[in-house]
């Protein structure tokens, strides 16, 4: 029987872009995934602490282990490969919502010294694209901090909508903090689509 790295290290990319591979993320990635989810500026509108740890990284892909991309149930994180040197550069984070039909959320992290590069936008324009495009998902949304203004500009240049701004709705890290809410419908996605208007991928 395999174990959970070993099923992870044998699955194939969920999709490819211009610059990048995407496939789920596993054990040979936690090395550079530790690197730059440690760093201060990458972990600050962020979940997780600047102290992230390899053995936080490897409880998360154990946890993940089981749990197929485009199916309800827990986050599953996307390794961004660079397609030339086959480095870790990011990741999207996906969430397929198990209380509401066809709804996913979605998020995405860089490596500092990869921001910046328009990466971000690829990577995650290519997901979003599977989950409309393959999974049929008829809602797909975001979360962000309102002072991240870059994953702000990041939503809108894909062509999310700011659908809600919650004023110091979320207790975060030791303070109240505002958050806006991005959206997409899978028409609207089409829609765009029709006219050219989505993404390089």
């Amino acid at each position: 029987m395999q174990d959970a790295h070993t099923r992870h290290r044998c699955v194939t990319d969920i999709t490819t872009t211009q610059r990048l591979r995407l496939r789920p993320l596993q054990a040979e990635d936690l090395q550079a995934f530790v690197a730059y989810r440690s760093h201060c500026d990458v972990a600050r509108y962020q979940s997780w602490e600047p102290a992230y740890t390899m053995t936080d990284a490897e409880g998360l892909l154990a946890a993940q282990a089981d749990i197929a991309f485009g199916t309800p149930g827990a986050w599953v994180q996307i390794a961004a490969l660079d397609r030339e040197s086959g480095e870790l550069v990011g990741d999207c984070a996906v969430r397929v919502l198990s209380d509401q039909p066809a709804t996913a959320e979605v998020g995405v992290t860089l490596a500092p010294d990869r921001q910046g590069s328009g990466l971000a936008t690829e990577a995650l324009g290519a997901i979003v694209a599977i989950l409309f495009e393959v999974h049929h998902i008829h809602r797909v949304f975001g979360q962000v901090d309102d002072r991240n203004t870059a994953v702000q500009k990041l939503f809108g240049r894909l062509g999310f909508r700011c659908e809600a701004r919650q004023v110091e709705a979320d207790w975060f890290k030791g303070e109240w903090t505002t958050v806006r809410v991005y959206a997409m419908l899978e028409g609207e996605w089409r829609d765009r689509a029709a006219l050219g208007r989505l993404p390089a991928r």
